[in-house]
């Protein structure tokens, strides 16, 4: 389906519509059960619940409370402070002097689901083993890549050896979800079949993935978990992607919780017709970037690509998706360690919004007139609007961009094949300077036709020299401040290159029914949060 502004208006005025009318309904007795949590994500259905492969943010939220990691952060917001990280799998852990080596000793008796025996480091080797196999092509392997060794001292205790230091392991690479530790036994004994059928040791284990897609998972508590029990016994995460039909089963009461729509103006005529609902908002939540494939005429030419660049005005884009929305000038939104800020940034990597500066670069790449291409955007809200407003400004310098929409799921499959000329990302990452850099522009994480590849879909540093050397000697730099001003110089470097331009920060949103208690107040993290503290009143 090829996707017009018409197109999208039109579902915008669809969903609206349909929330004034669903602001009048009672709540059915199926959503007055105390027991169970309802949620509905904008997405088809399932893909994996497996954290190794998970690209998909609505699965994560089953991962999240099926499985645990080594170590856990503070519910609501991002540490901000290595003194803030806290035990969960591992009780504690030491640095050595040159950040290379981390040894954790592992809580004992935690018992995996349905019988499976006990967690011990065996588990934490077999998990990081899989995460670092190039054969089992996990989705962010790249993160794994700087663990050389991972070796166990008896049944309790693990160490990691890094091939350069990292002060940041424990909210890097073990902050992110797909480092939960998985069984050996259950995995080698379900294989394949362990996407759909997962075993953890998390607060809540698997009851069912129910058979029609949209149904999704059914969760309940888990008996024997090492922490406190969750306030409300089950979970069902449901998969609605029309925005309609998910924001009328939130009016409605068939569910407790939605994901929000990222897009302008959702959030202001939800609350003009349904009072007392809650806005949770993870900030910045996930990231948003375009890049270009370098291998597709004409962004081959720099000057195409930094002649684009000056022609999206990202202040309007973030400025028509308030109140998640922020503009961001690097890769690191200015929130985290290292991001750039409007004031910080090098004014000749800026790229504020100048037509005159476009339509100059465009004449001397020989395009005075500009050009038309054609790509693919996500039937969600937050993809497809802010593509759409980019399609407009593009028109200001000639650039026709023939937009062709498909279902997310879908999108992503496809993309993660090298089949996209600008490519889009929303991904979340945590206050890490180096993560996002690694996984979108390393030529370890470059997308391949067969899908083994990453998320650098521009081919940075393949089809032109990137900064694989300048990342090396960051990663590879102890004290972590002059590590940033080494980001610094890589993130000046490609954004002269333009491989990738910044959007804006996403702040990814869910909205609850008045009657449901987050149990904590949400600032910061990822785009999913436990739910172990939440209950229906």
């Amino acid at each position: 389906m090829t996707l017009t502004r018409r197109t999208f208006m039109g579902r915008s005025a669809a969903v609206i519509a349909g929330a004034g009318l669903a602001a009048n309904f009672s709540m059915p007795a199926a959503a007055q059960n105390s027991t169970e949590l309802r949620l509905a994500f904008a997405a088809r259905g399932l893909r994996t619940i497996d954290p190794a492969f998970s690209i998909q943010g609505a699965d994560e939220w089953a991962i999240i409370h099926i499985f645990d990691q080594l170590i856990d952060v503070p519910l609501g917001h991002f540490p901000n402070s290595m003194d803030e990280v806290q035990p969960n799998l591992a009780e504690s852990w030491t640095m050595s002097p040159d950040a290379k080596t981390w040894t954790f000793k592992l809580r004992q008796g935690v018992k995996w689901h349905k019988g499976y025996g006990e967690m011990t480091s065996d588990d934490v080797l077999f998990t990081f083993e899989r995460l670092r196999d190039p054969k089992q092509l996990a989705a962010n392997h790249v993160l794994f890549n700087n663990i050389a060794d991972v070796k166990a001292d008896g049944p309790y205790q693990v160490t990691f050896t890094l091939s350069q230091p990292d002060p940041l392991f424990l909210v890097g690479p073990l902050g992110h979800f797909s480092s939960s530790i998985v069984p050996r036994k259950a995995v080698t004994e379900k294989g394949k079949n362990f996407e759909k059928d997962p075993v953890g040791t998390g607060p809540y284990q698997l009851v069912s993935v129910e058979s029609d897609p949209s149904q999704g998972v059914k969760l309940t508590a888990n008996p024997d978990y090492f922490g406190p029990a969750p306030l409300t016994k089950d979970m069902h995460i449901l998969y609605i992607a029309d925005t309609t039909a998910r924001t009328l089963a939130l009016f409605s009461g068939d569910v407790h919780m939605i994901e929000g729509v990222r897009a302008p103006g959702w959030v202001a005529s939800i609350q003009q017709r349904g009072a007392g609902y809650h806005y949770d908002v993870a900030s910045p939540g996930s990231i948003f970037t375009v890049s270009f494939n370098l291998k597709v005429k004409p962004f081959d030419d720099p000057r195409v690509r930094q002649a684009m660049a000056y022609l999206i005005n990202r202040d309007e884009i973030a400025a028509a998706l308030a109140p998640v929305g922020l503009r961001t000038y690097g890769i690191n939104p200015p929130s985290y360690l290292g991001g750039f800020a409007a004031d910080t940034i090098p004014a000749e990597v800026r790229y504020d919004y100048s037509p005159d500066k476009a339509k100059k670069l465009l004449a001397d790449a020989g395009l005075p007139k500009g050009f038309t291409f054609k790509a693919d955007t996500s039937q969600r809200e937050d993809y497809q609007s802010i593509m759409l407003i980019i399609q407009q400004q593009l028109r200001v310098g000639g650039i026709e961009m023939q937009l062709n929409i498909k279902d997310h799921t879908a999108f992503h499959a496809d993309q993660g094949k090298d089949t996209n000329t600008l490519y889009q990302r929303s991904a979340a990452y945590p206050p890490v300077p180096t993560l996002a850099i690694i996984e979108q522009l390393s030529k370890d994480a470059e997308v391949k036709a067969d899908g083994s590849g990453g998320p650098n879909f521009s081919h940075y540093g393949v089809v032109i020299p990137g900064i694989d050397d300048m990342l090396a000697k960051a990663q590879d730099e102890p004290d972590i401040n002059k590590r940033i001003d080494l980001v610094h110089e890589i993130e000046v470097k490609f954004l002269k290159d333009m491989p990738l331009l910044p959007i804006c920060d996403n702040g990814y949103m869910l909205v609850r029914a008045p009657n449901v208690d987050l149990g904590y107040e949400l600032k910061s993290g990822y785009a999913h949060w436990r739910l172990t503290k939440t209950k229906i009143t």
